[in-house]
C-alpha cells in the first residue's frame, strides 16, 4: 500500500484528450510525486472536512421544518417532536437527529482518478473534490 502525505492548493479543471473540462483539485507534497503514483491510478483521499460550527436540524440533517402557516409564529426552522411514546417511553432516543456542531469530521472518498503529476512542482492532480479547506492536509492512499 502506497500513502503519501500532501496538502490541498485549490481546485481548477484541466481538458483530457477528447476536450471534455474535467475538475480536478490540485495537492502539493515535501516528498517526490513521480515516485510513489503514475498517472491514471486510482486513489483514496482521506481529509478533515471543513467545519461548520453549530447548526440547526433543517441544515445538519435536512429537516423541513414547521409550516409557514395554521398558527406557527416561530417554529419555521425547529425540529418538532422528538420524545416518542412508544419504546422509548417518552425519552429521546440515543442517536436522535438533533442541531448540533457539523463538520470537522475524517471524510474519505475513493475511486479518484490521478489525472496529472508535476515533479518540478511536486504537485498532483486528482479528480473531482476532495474534503478539507485549502491548506489542510489530506492522505492520498492506493492499494
Amino acid at each position: 500500500m502506497k500513502i503519501l502525505t500532501t496538502k490541498k492548493v485549490n481546485m481548477t479543471q484541466v481538458f483530457d484528450e477528447s476536450g471534455r473540462v474535467l475538475p480536478v483539485t490540485v495537492l502539493v507534497s515535501t516528498e517526490d510525486v513521480a515516485d510513489t503514483f503514475q498517472e491514471g491510478e486510482v486513489v483514496a483521499v482521506t481529509g478533515t472536512s471543513k467545519g461548520k460550527g453549530f447548526q440547526g436540524v433543517v441544515k445538519r440533517h435536512g429537516f423541513h421544518g414547521g409550516p409557514r402557516s395554521h398558527g406557527q409564529k416561530h417554529s419555521e426552522r425547529e425540529p418538532g417532536s422528538l420524545g416518542g411514546g412508544g419504546r422509548d417511553g417518552g425519552r429521546v432516543a440515543k442517536g436522535k437527529r438533533m442541531a448540533g456542531r457539523m463538520g470537522g469530521d475524517t471524510i474519505t472518498v475513493r475511486n479518484l482518478k490521478v489525472v496529472k503529476i508535476i515533479p518540478e512542482s511536486k504537485e498532483i492532480l486528482i479528480s473531482g473534490a476532495i474534503p478539507g479547506r485549502r491548506g489542510s492536509v489530506v492522505k492520498i492512499k492506493v492499494k
